[in-house]
């Protein structure tokens, strides 16, 4: 017999659940940038776990907890490459908004080549950095002018080279098919939308852009210009 406390018991948890706070956490060498977003975060209804000078000094704070979103700086004058501390902080099983100047272009670069969920400019107003976390706190591709403008500036940038079929692949699984119904539509057997799944994957490794998961595809797929997303964030 179904007991009705346990039912309810459960129903309170999952609200609590869908309720709880963005949990933030915030690098960067300068105190008054932390003491700001620490407070635009809590005005927004965010919880700040921690906020530190460099990445490691955050490990240390976490001491193992996780958090959803790390706002870092790119230039924290430590010992570390812009790749080291990104895959540092995602490796700590956040989303990292990268929250730096915008024209140091090799370094955005080289913060999205290393799996960064996008960037948002030092100029951008409050709402916008705080509208930035809630979006890849959710797990969202980041779409803004100064992730393109990075891109398109900086020759260096590896775009994979894909050929037409596997531009289509892409294109379909991305927008957010499965691939039962990318194979469908492209008119092949699902063995071989794998097959090209798997070569894309293995061109964006080879370009120093791994794209494991569908939302890395999805953010390939935008930078590379396969797909393009409106100013919500939506595939177009």
């Amino acid at each position: 017999m179904h007991d009705e406390s346990d039912g309810a018991a459960a129903e309170a948890d999952a609200t609590v659940q869908r309720e709880r706070a963005v949990q933030v956490a915030i690098v960067d060498d300068h105190e008054s940038v932390r003491l700001g977003i620490r407070a635009a975060c809590r005005e927004a209804g965010y919880e700040v776990v921690a906020a530190c000078p460099s990445v490691s000094e955050l490990w240390v704070a976490l001491a193992g907890r996780s958090c959803d979103v790390i706002v870092l700086d790119l230039s924290l004058g430590d010992d570390f490459t812009v790749t080291e501390n990104v895959q540092h902080a995602r490796s700590m099983g956040a989303a990292v908004l990268v929250h730096s100047i915008a024209d140091r272009v090799g370094l955005v670069r080289e913060a999205l080549a290393a799996g960064a969920a996008g960037v948002i400019p030092k100029s951008a107003a409050t709402s916008t950095v705080m509208a930035a976390i809630a979006a890849v706190a959710r797990g969202d591709v980041l779409n803004n002018l100064e992730w393109a403008s990075a891109i398109d500036a900086d020759r260096e940038f590896g775009k994979a080279q894909l050929a037409q079929r596997e531009r289509d692949v892409l294109h379909l699984y991305a927008s957010g098919l499965p691939l039962s119904q990318v194979a469908l539509k492209l008119n092949i057997k699902v063995s071989t939308a794998k097959e090209y799944l798997d070569r894309i994957r293995a061109k964006y490794v080879e370009v120093g852009r791994p794209a494991r998961s569908k939302v890395e595809l999805l953010r390939r797929a935008v930078e590379d210009g396969i797909l393009a997303l409106d100013e919500h964030g939506h595939v177009e």
